[in-house]
């Protein structure tokens, strides 16, 4: 086989995949798994880049409200007042849980920060700090500097099931990117 292309499929390999792919599908949690459907004569679609980067979607368990604005990290909030949001942003208001999601997976690191954030918005804590990790400075093709969960955790931040849960986003020190602190809504 020669570097640089891919061998191309017969009409047996598709035939293989899709009689492989016609009995298997995604499952939600607690659901049953679903009867075989009938044979499908083409073969499956390929996978988009950004539906292999969304991590699987958990049972929403979001707080009841009116919807939240986009949060960005830094940014202060309507709702919190002037004195609060300096110490906050500042550093100044303690955090009473910490969350190290550096060296995780992003799947990983996903499903840690939703089960850290659901546990402390229920035992009514006030402010949490996550730590991301600052991302690869290596010189890897692949590495832009930012690291993979430090560029994600915006993202994760304003899904429908996380965003009801924080009140606001800040960095600790303004030299200390690879961390941010959390400012969580009380429970109603």
């Amino acid at each position: 086989m020669t570097r640089g292309r891919a061998p191309r499929l017969t009409e047996a390999d598709h035939a293989a995949w899709a009689g492989f792919t016609r009995h298997i599908a995604p499952r939600s949690a607690g659901a049953e798994a679903p009867s075989p459907p009938a044979a499908a004569a083409s073969p499956p679609a390929a996978a988009t880049p950004s539906a292999l980067r969304t991590p699987h979607r958990a049972t929403t368990h979001a707080v009841p409200g009116p919807a939240a604005a986009p949060l960005a990290i830094g940014a202060p909030p309507a709702g919190v007042d002037r004195a609060t949001w300096q110490r906050f942003r500042t550093g100044k208001l303690a955090a009473l849980r910490t969350l190290d999601l550096h060296g995780m997976t992003a799947q990983r690191a996903f499903h840690a920060l939703t089960a850290f954030l659901r546990a402390a918005h229920a035992d009514r804590v006030r402010c949490v700090e996550i730590v991301t990790g600052r991302g690869s400075r290596d010189g890897t093709p692949w590495a832009d500097g930012t690291g993979v969960i430090r560029r994600e955790f915006p993202l994760w931040l304003n899904r429908p099931d996380l965003r009801p849960l924080v009140l606001a986003a800040a960095h600790p020190h303004a030299a200390n990117p690879g961390a941010v602190r959390l400012l969580l809504r009380r429970p109603r």
